[in-house]
């Protein structure tokens, strides 16, 4: 997701997002131990939606806008 877009949506809602792909990597990390992972950067991915989602929740903790 692009962060124009996770802009858009409440803090709650950011965060609701947030565990939401907490959990997605935890799975994804235990698909990759056990060998069942089929798409690898599935993982690359998740991380960087995490980060923009963190990355906006603290721009807006700080009173920064674009």
């Amino acid at each position: 997701m692009k962060a124009v877009e996770l802009q858009k949506y409440t803090d709650e809602e950011l965060k609701q997002m947030l565990d939401d792909l907490k959990r997605k990597l935890l799975d994804l990390r235990f698909q990759l131990e056990m060998n069942k992972l089929q798409n690898h950067s599935q993982i690359k991915l998740v991380k960087r939606d995490i980060a923009r989602i963190k990355t906006i929740l603290r721009g807006r903790e700080l009173g920064i806008r674009r």
